[in-house]
């Protein structure tokens, strides 16, 4: 099944998919407001705000995997990122993205291996994927990479040409 047809909930709760995001490139991250890295946030919105016109969305999806930096109900997840980070972009259902309970979103990306070739389990929140406007994973990006380093925003650059 192709990555952006594949069922998933809103934050809400509402199901669905990702399908209302194609024709867009994409940029997938795993999402934690209680993590050391959590201020991406405001990168990941300023990288909305940038490149939202041109057909660009950045897509959250919260996990608690990682030492439980994640524990919030949906409502206190987006309550938190609106009112902290501005958070314009969609929040979907909390996930996994590893082990045998891993949402089948990230069974697809985490096949995709980052700049050293290594692919494989997520490695820790804020973990970002770039996929293309017909659903394509076309990069990795392992989550000290801020979200406005040059080669997120070169690659983003390249995806939307």
């Amino acid at each position: 099944m192709e990555i952006l047809d594949i069922p998933v909930a809103t934050l809400a709760g509402e199901p669905g998919d990702l399908s209302t995001l194609r024709g867009k490139v994409l940029l997938i991250v795993n999402v934690a407001s209680r993590c050391g890295l959590t201020p991406q946030y405001a990168g990941l919105e300023r990288l909305q705000e940038k490149y939202g016109a041109e057909g660009f969305s950045v897509v959250g999806f919260p996990c608690n995997q990682f030492m439980g930096q994640e524990p919030g109900t949906s409502e206190e997840i987006a309550t938190f990122c609106s009112t902290t980070y501005g958070v314009s972009f969609p929040l979907y259902e909390k996930v996994e993205v590893n082990g045998s309970d891993r949402h089948p979103v990230y069974q697809q990306l985490v096949q995709q291996p980052d700049t050293d070739g290594t692919a494989g389990d997520v490695q820790w929140n804020f973990e970002k994927f770039l996929v293309s406007r017909d659903g394509e994973v076309l990069g990795r990006f392992r989550p000290k990479v801020e979200p406005e380093d040059a080669s997120i925003t070169n690659a983003i650059e390249a995806a939307l040409r």
